[in-house]
């Protein structure tokens, strides 16, 4: 991987979230601190990549390759970077991008390598 991060396409707010999602916001919350969802504070306000959240639901991949990450004692800030960090070889060059395709499962093994 090269060590260029770069920021997603787009920012949702948890309200913004949770109706998206039809569930209340403390569901929102409970996603977060489950590390079902991932989100960081930008300008003081919590905020979650809006690709994370595909139609009406998170996307299928990302909770489990949320929890390798936290395993591999990644934080939200760091397992951001990871997710958005510039990768050729990954279809639509982030894994952030390529857990909503074909590349999920290359990204769950590269994931799943870092615990070791």
């Amino acid at each position: 991987m090269t060590e260029q991060p770069v920021e997603p396409v787009g920012w949702v707010t948890v309200p913004d979230v949770a109706e998206r999602l039809e569930v209340p916001v403390t569901r929102v919350h409970q996603m977060l601190r489950d590390h079902h969802l991932l989100a960081v504070r930008r300008d003081g306000v919590l905020r979650i990549p809006a690709e994370l959240v595909a139609g009406k639901a998170v996307l299928k991949h990302l909770p489990g390759v949320l929890t390798l990450l936290f395993d591999a004692g990644y934080n939200d800030e760091e397992a951001m970077r990871w997710l958005y960090t510039e990768d050729d070889s990954l279809p639509g060059g982030t894994p952030a991008v390529a857990l909503d395709g074909a590349g999920a499962t290359e990204v769950k093994r590269r994931a799943q390598a870092l615990g070791f």
